[in-house]
């Protein structure tokens, strides 16, 4: 008797067919923890702006070192601030390390207080990559909220 050994082409499809099932649920929960991992890392950016923000807050005794002629401010690049990226200590590093990490969506950032006189507070929302913003502020907050920040909002 002539006996062939191996496989045959139906078994050979039906082995192929289940390894890329199984290579598309494996690549769908990367996706999701890379998307997870953004979202801890938006999270942690925005959590050091806090800290940046009250070192530039004890130095300058305002969130800006300069009066600003009208208050409040909605710009992630506003002159004389905390957003400023020529001052020392201030927090658009943490922003654009956040930005960055969500894919480029641009964050929100506001200064408020009264108008020709030094910034008394401040909010950041950057887009989380899942869903939300994550939103901090000069009162505390750190959490996540539906939508951005308002042009005039100050806090989360």
């Amino acid at each position: 008797m002539n006996k062939k050994q191996g496989f045959t082409l139906i078994e050979l499809l039906v082995v192929i067919a289940i390894i890329g099932i199984l290579s598309a649920v494996v690549l769908a929960s990367l996706n999701t923890a890379r998307n997870s991992a953004g979202d801890a890392a938006i999270q942690a950016d925005l959590s050091q702006i806090r800290t940046q923000a009250e070192i530039y807050n004890t130095k300058n005794k305002a969130y800006s070192s300069a009066v600003i002629a009208t208050l409040p401010v909605s710009s992630c690049t506003t002159a004389g601030s905390i957003f400023d990226p020529a001052e020392e200590n201030n927090v658009a590093k943490g922003i654009t390390a956040s930005v960055d990490a969500n894919g480029g969506s641009a964050g929100v950032c506001n200064l408020g207080g009264a108008s020709g006189s030094k910034a008394t507070s401040w909010a950041v929302s950057v887009p989380l990559k899942t869903s939300g913003n994550w939103c901090v502020d000069s009162t505390g907050a750190s959490l996540e909220v539906a939508d951005p920040l308002g042009a005039t909002d100050l806090s989360c």
